[in-house]
């Protein structure tokens, strides 16, 4: 059949179904073939709150969303161009997400009388006319599937489950994406179980013959490949790249890289990514509860090494006595926080932004503790590093800020050489001659690190309050004051190693909008639709990845603006900490949806202020 090819610049696919339909793994392998096809790419894997929800339900429903892109992608997008949905909850899930006029490619056979009465259909929405403003292609993908994969000898719910890989196949055809990886994939994956390997190649050449061969894809889709700068890429999710972060912060320090921590969604895959390094001299220690994954990653410190514990926001609660216990004895602590939907269990496969004040205040006493939050998958790399950095300088815990977007999204990373990567230099004291324990560096005010059985730099570390200097126990006021005071100095000098901050979008504008975090990609790419649309209106925006201590020059650049306003994902955290800094009036934009900011939503709200602010441009 004769098909005719459509250029576009980007396109939004999300695959739907039930949890145990294969979503995340065909949506990874697009991902791949995606990436492979030299597309800049944001991706969105949204998992079930629930561990396994009954099967049909809404409740039950797993996405994968993709955004992939001629241009620059810096999020999974708003809304999807194509929804794939595999049974009639997929598609009462998702269906109001779709754009107007968009595409929707139905598993028919799954919409049986049961399942659409499961989440509420009294009628075939496939049928009815319900969907009539969408472009319906309804394909009988399980019958097709389990008549493609006979000649492989597998039956019934065996082969069922391979048509996961025959909506893979169809909408591979349909965007033209290469299959030679998820064909390797399959291999590699099933290649101790012969007729399941065969069964999903067949599978998945059967989509891409009946996209090839229907009337209803007759119009097929080509994203050329993005202009992206020289290098060797990968496409790579959150918590693997801040996994391979700290294993280069390790390297570069010369320190042993030591992750203690207790699994906890969605911040787990760091563990097991760390864990499968182990012949890179990584150690890793699955510990039995979140309180004593902190205090095995202290003790690593105590010893000389790079101490890692990793954790959301439950796991912070639980590790908060700890936290004050590296303040006081002012040893290198990385505190990673892959925040999640709370409070409690809350939404645990769901991202948001609510532990910021946690981070900052979430202790007794006046402890002050640097905090970093990284702005994409990729950024988690750097971060992680700049972390370890700051830990190491300045003897303190450090908090690096992440959420269950960046941890599971994916986006290509310009592998770095490891030659660029600046070293991190860490002195470990051993001269008996100079050694006090709490006798400060004078530009960064950190104390010497020196590791127990050092001949003559034998001291003693503990919660009580140690005279500076000599680090004996001291419980004078005088002295707590100094110390207090010093502790809180330390954080604040951090701010001396920050680079100026950037500020993208006009400069000259009305309006600055700040973000941190994971809001990144949704408000950039906002700011740039204000910007680029035929108004007289612009907006100016910076972004942060340093939350504590501020940087030197934020407070310059927010009293050059008549509003500024603060987009997050939580009930308005950071916007109160810009107001109690700079005594701005400074607005919230705050979502708690479970999802990152949407770019329209954002775009009209950046609108709204500029309308009515007083000689708006």
């Amino acid at each position: 059949m004769s098909q005719e090819t459509v250029e576009l610049d980007s396109v939004i696919v999300r695959f739907a179904g039930d949890s145990g339909d294969g979503m995340q793994l065909v949506g990874s392998q697009f991902s791949v073939a995606s990436a492979i096809a030299g597309n800049d790419l944001s991706t969105l894997p949204d998992y079930p709150a629930e561990i396994r929800a009954p099967a049909g339900t809404v409740y039950g429903v797993s996405g994968f969303q993709i955004q992939f892109s001629h241009g620059k992608t810096l999020t999974p997008g708003d809304h999807p161009d194509t929804l794939v949905a595999m049974n009639p909850a997929a598609l009462k899930t998702n269906v109001s997400t779709l754009k107007a006029g968009g595409t929707i490619i139905a598993n028919a056979d799954a919409f049986t009388e049961r399942n659409m009465s499961m989440v509420g259909y009294e009628t075939n929405p496939l049928e009815d006319g319900s969907l009539e403003d969408y472009s319906l292609i309804a394909v009988k993908m399980t019958s097709l599937t389990v008549e493609a994969v006979k000649e492989s000898g597998l039956k019934g719910k065996n082969a069922r489950r391979c048509t996961n890989f025959f909506a893979l196949g169809l909408i591979c055809s349909l965007y033209g994406r290469p299959l030679d990886a998820t064909e390797q994939f399959i291999d590699a994956k099933f290649a101790g179980k012969p007729e399941i390997q065969q069964a999903n190649t067949l599978a998945l050449n059967a989509g891409v013959a009946y996209a090839e061969s229907t009337e209803a894809l007759s119009v097929h889709y080509q994203i050329k490949p993005a202009e992206l700068d020289p290098g060797l890429y990968r496409s790579i999710e959150g918590n693997k790249a801040l996994a391979y972060g700290l294993v280069t912060a390790a390297e570069k320090s010369g320190l042993q890289l030591v992750l203690a921590s207790y699994p906890i969604t969605p911040a787990t895959s760091i563990l097991e990514e760390l864990a499968a390094l182990r012949h890179m001299g990584v150690k890793t220690l699955q510990m039995e509860d979140e309180i004593a994954g902190i205090g095995a990653a202290l003790g690593a410190s105590w010893a000389g090494s790079l101490g890692v514990t990793t954790t959301s926001g439950p796991g912070v609660c639980l590790k908060s006595e700890f936290i004050g216990l590296a303040l006081i004895v002012e040893l290198p602590l990385v505190i990673v926080d892959v925040q999640r939907g709370g409070p409690s269990t809350g939404l645990p496969t769901k991202t948001e932004q609510s532990d910021l004040m946690m981070a900052m205040y979430g202790r007794h006493g006046d402890s002050s503790i640097p905090i970093i939050a990284a702005k994409s998958p990729s950024d988690a790399f750097d971060c992680a590093i700049e972390a370890t950095r700051i830990a190491t300088k300045y003897m303190t815990p450090v908090f690096l800020m992440t959420d269950g977007y960046i941890a599971n999204g994916a986006e290509p990373w310009s592998i770095p050489n490891p030659k660029d990567i600046p070293e991190i230099p860490v002195v470990q004291h051993t001269d008996p001659e100079t050694f006090q324990p709490y006798k400060r560096d004078p530009l960064t005010l950190a104390r010497p690190w020196a590791v127990p059985g050092t001949p003559g730099c034998e001291h003693r570390l503990g919660g009580l309050e140690k005279e500076n200097i000599t680090g004996d126990v001291c419980t004078e006021p005088e002295n707590h004051a100094l110390m207090t005071k010093l502790r809180h100095d330390k954080v604040e000098g951090i701010a001396r190693d920050y680079p100026a901050q950037q500020i993208e979008g006009v400069a000259d504008s009305d309006l600055l909008v700040v973000s941190w975090g994971s809001t990144y990609g949704s408000v950039s790419q906002a700011v740039e639709a204000v910007n680029h649309d035929d108004t007289d209106k612009t907006v100016a925006h910076v972004h942060l990845r340093y939350i504590n201590p501020l940087p030197a020059d934020l407070g310059e650049i927010i009293k050059g603006y008549k509003k500024v306003i603060v987009p997050e994902v939580n009930n308005g955290q950071f916007v109160h900490i810009l107001r109690d800094k700079y005594l701005v009036d400074a607005q919230s934009f705050a979502r708690v949806y479970g999802r990152p900011l949407a770019i329209d939503e954002l775009r009209d709200e950046f609108i709204s202020v500029l309308s009515t602010t007083k000689g708006a441009k």
